[in-house]
């Protein structure tokens, strides 16, 4: 009966080595560093890993760090490492910037719909004053009771152009 090692899943006398030992096509040891992060069952996770950083430096920061930090540095890695084989020249810098650029639009459009919303409110007041017979600026007298004859005039007649072309044209 084999017995099982608390190493990645590797039975002690069998030869399962973890998917960094299988792609560098080497016996994966007892203590292998690779083996807790990189299962046999990911083989792609750390394939683009080695491609970007070289398995070399991955161990040496692996080594580098305590053992609670391992997992959140791999995680960082692969999702970097993913991000370059997608966009060699930017990596997750690309992303985040695409992201950026998709919040600046966002918040525009937000601006735009709350200066929407607050054109239609005063609208909406301007309608109850003129059709209740009511002004609202009352200040006593029977002339300022009426507002002027003609159609009142609103503020926020001008139309809010935004040049969202400019947003995808840069990369930052």
């Amino acid at each position: 009966m084999k017995e099982v090692s608390g190493g990645g899943g590797r039975k002690q006398g069998a030869a399962s080595p973890c998917a960094a030992c299988k792609l560098l096509r080497r016996r994966c040891a007892q203590d292998c560093v690779f083996a807790p992060y990189f299962p046999a069952d990911e083989p792609h996770k750390f394939a683009n890993v080695h491609k970007v950083f070289g398995a070399s430096n991955v161990n040496k920061m692996l080594q580098d760090l305590p053992e609670h930090q391992r997992g959140d540095a791999v995680s960082s890695m692969v999702y970097e490492a993913n991000a370059r084989v997608r966009d060699p020249v930017y990596g997750c810098v690309g992303a985040i910037s695409s992201l950026q650029q998709q919040i600046d639009v966002l918040q525009t459009q937000l601006a735009v719909a709350q200066a929407e919303a607050v054109h239609l409110r005063v609208r909406q007041t301007a309608s109850f004053w003129n059709n209740s017979g009511h002004s609202p600026t009352y200040s006593g007298s029977p002339s300022s009771n009426k507002i002027n004859d003609s159609q009142p005039k609103n503020i926020f007649d001008m139309d809010m152009v935004v040049d969202q072309a400019g947003y995808a044209d840069s990369i930052w």
